[in-house]
């Protein structure tokens, strides 16, 4: 006991007595990185790592013990397995670090400071024809109970998932989509890829998602459509074969029992984000203006 409180002055005379300068900007560095520290401990929470951070926590508090109580050979221990725990975290977290890093690359920084849109209007992703046929086949399917997973691209190109299923390039229309979803068909296991107004992929398999606050009464379908969802901007429509009831993920959020006035105003703000057929940077503005200026001067 005695030795413990020697321990204890001691990091206290060492650690509490210390009094640093601060200046304005240390303040804000701690500002900073207590923010950063708030949002990976949110973002932590919201993923099967919570269990895993809480594990790590526990060895860090034995250690801790270990140190306080000078046991050098658990401090032996920790000190030549530190480098090999590092290796293993990167490994542990690695869905999840690739999910967090797939995030922050959605998010367009660099393109938002120093790219501009001199265009009068961009190209619609699809057309009100397409958004018409999708509604039509999903509440066709959902009034006889077919099952069906269509996966509507937006921004972030699905190649990766489009190369597990057969190459299509079909028109989307109602009766192809009923088709393909129909029962003890060839194309009906898995989800369908659109892009744009063509239906460019069938039977493609979906990464599932690992929330654990999604319903224990979904089903593979929906679980995929929230998986798909978490790694990209797309918008997926599931009709359920249980019930016929047709379903929305997208943002990583599932919205259940939607009717045609809904799904449609999802698609219609897709569509309105359009694609921006010609970007010009700031040097490219400046090119442009010389050239104007040149034809002006030689007439």
């Amino acid at each position: 006991m005695q030795t413990l409180m020697v321990n204890l002055q001691i990091f206290i005379d060492k650690y509490m007595g210390w009094k640093p300068d601060m200046r304005t900007t240390d303040v804000v560095e701690i500002l900073i990185i207590a923010f950063l520290i708030y949002q990976v401990m949110v973002w932590i929470k919201k993923t099967r790592a919570w269990m895993l951070l809480k594990g790590i926590i526990v060895i860090l508090v034995f250690v801790a013990l270990a140190g306080l109580f000078q046991m050098n050979t658990i401090l032996w221990i920790a000190e030549k397995t530190i480098n090999v725990a590092i290796i293993a975290l990167v490994v542990i977290f690695q869905p999840e670090l690739r999910s967090a890093l797939e995030q922050l690359g959605r998010k367009k920084f660099i393109s938002s400071l120093f790219s501009f849109d001199f265009s009068k209007g961009g190209e619609e992703r699809f057309t009100d024809r397409t958004i018409n046929e999708l509604v039509k086949a999903c509440y066709e399917m959902g009034k006889v109970k077919t099952g069906a997973l269509i996966v509507v691209e937006n921004e972030i190109m699905l190649t990766e998932y489009e190369r597990t299923g057969i190459a299509l390039d079909s028109l989307v229309s109602s009766q192809l989509l009923i088709n393909i979803f129909e029962k003890n068909t060839p194309l009906h296991d898995g989800a369908i890829i659109v892009r744009g107004d063509r239906v460019v992929s069938a039977t493609c398999y979906l990464p599932l998602s690992d929330n654990m606050e999604l319903s224990k009464e979904l089903g593979t379908r929906h679980r995929a459509a929230v998986g798909i969802s978490e790694v990209s901007d797309s918008l997926t429509i599931v009709v359920s074969e249980e019930t016929g009831k047709v379903s929305i993920a997208s943002g990583s959020e599932l919205y259940r029992n939607v009717d045609a006035e809904f799904l449609r105003s999802k698609l219609k703000f897709m569509q309105n984000n359009k694609v921006e057929p010609k970007r010009f940077t700031i040097l490219q503005r400046r090119f442009s203006h010389v050239k104007k200026a040149d034809k002006v001067n030689n007439k």
